[in-house]
């Protein structure tokens, strides 16, 4: 099993754009130190809690500070984005990270945000524009010019030469491109199916381990059309992870601090807008009220001392059948960047090396 980092990036609304963008650096320059697998940073345009609209400027800079770790956006939305302009833009961020560039797309889900582009999230025109736009860009990256792509939402020429040396000419670092991932939520999740369709990274967000569990099927079921065979070992899961050296500390720096905040004052009341809560609900019959920071802590999170921590992912493992990355949910600890960094440190140097008998590829679906 590997780990890595997947953050909104998640600051509360009070914080300066740049504090926050400073502490999301700094965060990558230790991951990066720590010997972890890899970082997703997301992208939003209407949520003060969420508050970076460009990944790929937080990107940019960390290449720069950093060596081994590989970065991606978590993702690029991409019905907000011209294709062939983010295919372009997207080929160069890959040449600046030497090959260190996973590339993270993703439909969008808040309706603030539909709202700003003009896009029917309602009607699910924001996974239709998904699928055309990555068509386009994989097109853009593989097939030589010319050629002229009309679709439902865009249309693209990829020209031949033009003036005796104009010409198409960005293409990525990593051949034929990076890898992508996709992220999913719902039950059935059509991203998930698309990973399993297209062989991408499929990424689980964080919600109850039993729910979760769920989520390869989809994988499954997108790959069957294709006649792939997907590999758990390239599942990523994402979770709340906290970890000091007693449980108590844990719980009082996770539930009593940002995390219970952050959840409490924002994710879990958008999650009842939705009706997601569901999503978090160990069993149906729990209350919507119950579903509070304290109980996802409980139920959901893993958080405690690194023995507490070490027993609680194996579970996980074993509940979901296997899957091959743990991604660390960001939260802003810029006023306890000590605890944070500890936390990150013991799950790399005394959580991991205690689970390095977990295998996903050879544990069995679940």
């Amino acid at each position: 099993m590997e780990i890595g980092y997947f953050t909104m990036p998640s600051h509360p609304p009070e914080c300066g754009l740049k504090e926050g963008h400073d502490w999301d650096l700094q965060t990558l320059r230790w991951l990066d130190e720590l010997g972890y697998q890899e970082a997703w940073i997301g992208e939003h345009h209407t949520a003060p809690w969420e508050p970076h609209p460009s990944p790929d400027l937080i990107l940019a800079q960390a290449f720069l500070q950093t060596k081994n770790i590989r970065l991606g956006p978590g993702g690029f939305l991409l019905p907000y984005h011209h294709p062939a302009e983010l295919a372009n833009r997207v080929a160069m961020l890959d040449h600046l990270s030497g090959g260190r560039l996973n590339f993270g797309v993703a439909a969008s889900g808040l309706p603030s945000d539909w709202a700003m582009f003009n896009v029917d999230g309602m009607s699910g025109q924001n996974r239709d524009m998904t699928r055309e736009a990555l068509e386009i860009i994989l097109k853009m990256w593989t097939e030589d010019a010319p050629w002229n792509y009309t679709g439902k939402f865009w249309t693209v020429n990829k020209p031949d030469t033009m003036f005796d040396f104009l010409k198409p000419h960005l293409k990525p670092l990593q051949a034929p491109h990076p890898p992508i991932g996709v992220a999913g939520l719902s039950k059935g999740s059509d991203t998930l199916k698309l990973a399993g369709e297209r062989g991408y990274i499929p990424m689980s967000l964080n919600l109850n381990p039993a729910y979760v569990g769920s989520h390869w099927e989809s994988v499954e079921i997108g790959a069957a059309k294709t006649g792939r065979k997907p590999k758990r070992s390239d599942w990523r899961l994402v979770r709340e992870v906290f970890i000091a050296d007693t449980d108590e500390e844990a719980w009082r720096l996770s539930v009593g601090d940002m995390m219970g905040r952050m959840m409490t004052e924002y994710f879990l009341p958008l999650l009842g807008h939705f009706g997601f809560k569901d999503y978090l609900k160990a069993t149906p019959d729990i209350a919507d009220s119950d579903v509070t920071a304290e109980y996802c802590a409980r139920n959901n999170w893993i958080v405690g001392s690194p023995a507490t921590v070490t027993e609680k992912i194996e579970k996980i493992y074993h509940e979901v059948g296997g899957f091959g990355t743990l991604l660390v949910f960001g939260f802003d600890y810029k006023h306890k960047p000590e605890a944070w960094y500890n936390s990150l440190r013991l799950l790399r140097h005394e959580v991991m090396p205690r689970l390095k008998h977990l295998d996903a590829g050879l544990t069995k679906a679940a």
